[in-house]
C-alpha cells in the first residue's frame, strides 16, 4: 500500500461522509445502506430505511417511472445516469433529487448502487433561466408588435400626409384664382368711385365714398397678402426686381401715402445714412406697409407710430416702432407664421393674418431677416435688415 493510500480516511467515513446521498440497495429496492446526507433529505433514521425499499420512497409518479424506465435499464444496460426523481420525506412534503445509478454484482448477488443529488440550486437556476427566457421572449414580442404598429402608423401618417399635401395644394390654388379673379373687380369699383368723387356730392354721399374706398383699398390689400402667401406656400416665393434705389425717399413715398389711409394714427419718418441701395422699392412699400398696419391695429394709436430707415455700408435697415400692450414671449415665435395674430380684436384695419408672413418672405428674398422686440417699458419694434442690400454714397 503506497503512503497516499494510507492517508485516506476511512472507507466507512467516506461513504458517511459524501456530499451526495449514498445508497445501496438489493436488485428489489430493499435499502442496505444510506449514508448521513441521504438520511437528512429525507428524515428517516438508519433503522427505519434499513430493509425499506427505495421505490417505497418515491411519489406515485415516481413509483411509476421506476417500475417502467430506471428499473429495467439497470437490469439490462447496468446503469442509469441524471434520473429525476420526487422523493416523500418523513414529513410528507416531496424533495426532488437526480439520481445516478450503476448495478454491481459481488458473487451470486448483484446490488443497486446509487449516488443522489439535491436539485434545490439546480432547479432555482432552471426557474430563473426559464423565466429569464420568457421575459426575452415577451421583449421580443412586444417589440415586433411595437414594430409592426410604428410601420402601420408611418403607412397612415404618409396616407393621410400625402392627401394633406394635395388638400393644401388645392386650397392655395383656389386662393390664388379667387385673389387673381376679384383684383379685376375691385379696381373697378375704386375706379368708378374715384370717378364719382371728382363731381360735387353732399357730405354725405362724399361719407360713403370715402367707405367705399377705404374698404377697397383694404381688399386690394388683402388679395396682395393672399396671392403672395399662394406662391410663396407653393414653393415659387415671393418674386423681387432688385435696382438701385433711395431708401429713405421710398420710405418717405410710403409713409406720406400709408397717412391718407390710416388718418387715426400719428406716423413719424426718421432716416439715418445717406445713399441707395439695392433693393426692390415695390416690396419695400408693401413691407413697410404691413407693418405699419399691424402697429395700427394692435398698438396705441395715441401715440405717434416712428417708421425709421437707415443705410450702412454693404447694409440697411427699415424698423416700426409703436407703444402698446406687450406681445407675449410665447407668441413672438410664432408671429410671423402665417394666420396668425396678436390678438382677437375687431377693427377695420385686420386682415387676414399674413402680414408678417408676407414681411418675413418679403425679408427672406432680399436675404434678410424680420425680428421683432416687444417689452412693457419700451413698446414694440419690428425690425428688418438687408445684410446684402449695399449701401452707395
Amino acid at each position: 500500500m503506497s503512503s497516499n493510500e494510507s492517508s485516506l480516511p476511512d472507507p466507512d467515513a467516506l461513504f458517511e461522509g459524501a456530499p451526495c446521498g449514498l445508497i445501496v440497495t438489493t436488485e428489489d429496492g430493499a435499502i442496505l445502506r444510506a449514508n448521513s446526507i441521504f438520511i437528512s433529505w429525507v428524515g428517516f433514521s438508519q433503522a427505519e430505511l434499513n430493509g425499506r425499499r427505495f421505490q417505497d420512497l418515491l411519489t406515485m409518479g415516481g413509483r411509476i417511472f421506476h417500475q417502467t424506465h430506471w428499473a429495467p435499464l439497470m437490469r439490462m444496460q447496468g446503469s442509469v445516469a441524471e434520473v429525476k426523481l420526487e422523493l416523500r420525506h418523513r414529513e410528507g412534503h416531496t424533495v426532488t433529487m437526480m439520481l445516478n445509478g450503476v448495478r454491481r454484482e459481488h458473487g451470486d448477488t448483484a446490488f443497486f448502487e446509487l449516488a443522489l443529488f439535491s436539485t434545490t440550486d439546480r432547479d432555482r437556476y432552471e426557474k430563473e433561466l426559464l423565466n429569464a427566457r420568457k421575459a426575452a421572449e415577451q421583449l421580443l414580442w412586444e417589440k415586433t408588435a411595437a414594430e409592426n404598429s410604428l410601420q402601420q402608423a408611418q403607412a397612415e401618417l404618409n396616407v393621410a400626409y400625402e392627401k394633406a399635401q394635395r388638400r393644401a395644394e388645392f386650397a392655395e390654388q383656389m386662393v390664388a384664382i379667387a385673389s387673381h379673379d376679384l383684383k379685376n373687380p375691385l379696381t373697378a369699383i375704386k375706379m368708378a368711385t374715384d370717378i364719382l368723387a371728382q363731381g360735387e356730392r353732399s357730405a354725405k354721399e362724399s361719407q360713403l365714398l370715402g367707405h367705399i374706398t377705404q374698404s377697397s383699398e383694404r381688399a386690394q390689400r388683402m388679395i396682395a397678402d393672399l396671392l403672395d402667401f399662394a406662391l410663396a406656400r407653393v414653393g415659387h416665393g415671393i418674386n423681387i426686381i432688385r435696382r438701385e434705389v433711395d431708401l429713405h425717399a421710398v420710405t418717405a413715398q410710403s409713409v406720406s401715402e400709408l397717412r391718407v389711409a390710416f388718418p387715426q394714427a400719428t406716423l413719424v419718418h426718421e432716416q439715418m445714412g445717406s445713399g441707395t441701395v439695392d433693393l426692390d422699392p415695390d416690396r419695400l412699400q408693401q413691407l413697410i406697409g404691413n407693418l405699419v398696419a399691424n402697429s395700427v391695429a394692435y398698438g396705441d394709436v395715441r401715440h405717434r407710430i416712428t417708421i425709421a430707415s437707415e443705410t450702412q455700408p454693404g447694409h440697411a435697415i427699415i424698423s416700426v416702432h409703436n407703444e402698446g400692450p406687450m406681445i407675449p414671449p410665447a407668441l413672438i415665435s410664432v408671429l410671423f407664421e402665417p394666420m396668425t395674430r396678436g390678438s382677437e380684436q375687431d377693427d377695420d384695419v385686420r386682415s387676414v393674418g399674413l402680414g408678417l408672413y408676407i414681411v418675413s418672405e418679403i425679408a427672406k428674398a432680399h436675404d434678410g431677416e424680420a425680428e421683432v422686440c416687444s417689452t412693457e417699458a419700451n413698446g414694440t419694434t419690428f425690425s428688418v435688415s438687408f445684410p446684402n442690400a449695399g449701401s452707395i454714397t
